[in-house]
């Protein structure tokens, strides 16, 4: 009788022990799925939620050099603010561009699927080495979805001795969406030109060459006139 008891007793073990197996990935994925959730609420409702006031003049100065290899650039100047925009780490915590305030900011829009932002992104790599001890960053948002997607980033940019890039994502694509919906970006790469407000200053869709002499000429142009 005793046997049976004990037998019973691992048996039942054995199942809730499957079980909790079964339970942990359970709980991993449903966690990725609230940060990006979060995310996802946290761009869309107050991605571009602040306006902005950009002057004409500084519009004019920026599309007077945005020629040659960097004709696809746009100046904009909507009134659009990026500030709240979401993302998150290697490590899957929580920021915004508002914790870069004071600094122009070029935000690229990137996927490791995405063959022209793979083409582009050693360029980008050695723009922000060659204005590292500038007050201009780069700002590379990855967007590779599902639980392997911020580890996708990390791998491209260790394979190919990216350094000078951060690893950062946006699991829930909610930040390229708004982009979508704002008629701002219809494709990847997409890059933006923040000035230190956030304020969305110029809009470039598709790849360019940003280790050329016109793309230096627009970095230098935005850090005199936002740095």
């Amino acid at each position: 009788m005793t046997g049976n008891t004990d037998a019973q007793g691992t048996q039942e073990a054995g199942s809730k022990k499957s079980s909790m197996g079964r339970f942990v990935p359970f709980v991993l994925a449903f966690t990725a799925l609230g940060i990006a959730a979060v995310l996802w609420l946290s761009n869309v409702s107050n991605g571009t939620a602040r306006a902005c006031n950009v002057a004409q003049e500084t519009l004019d100065a920026l599309d007077a050099v945005t020629v040659g290899q960097m004709a696809a650039m746009l100046p904009t100047g909507t009134g659009r603010n990026y500030s709240a925009l979401s993302f998150v780490d290697g490590e899957g915590k929580p920021h915004t561009l508002e914790e870069y305030a004071g600094k122009p900011l070029l935000v690229n829009f990137w996927a490791t699927w995405c063959g022209p932002c793979r083409e582009e992104m050693p360029a980008l790599d050695q723009l922000s080495a060659r204005y590292k001890d500038s007050p201009f960053q780069v700002l590379t948002i990855a967007l590779d979805l599902g639980e392997e997607g911020m580890a996708k980033a990390r791998q491209f940019l260790d394979e190919n001795g990216l350094t000078n890039l951060p690893w950062i994502g946006d699991p829930s694509f909610a930040a390229f969406d708004q982009l979508k919906s704002n008629g701002v970006a219809l494709g990847l790469p997409a890059t933006l030109l923040l000035d230190g407000n956030g304020c969305e200053l110029a809009v470039l869709q598709g790849p360019a060459e940003w280790t050329s002499d016109t793309a230096y000429g627009v970095i230098d142009k935005l850090i005199e006139l936002t740095g």
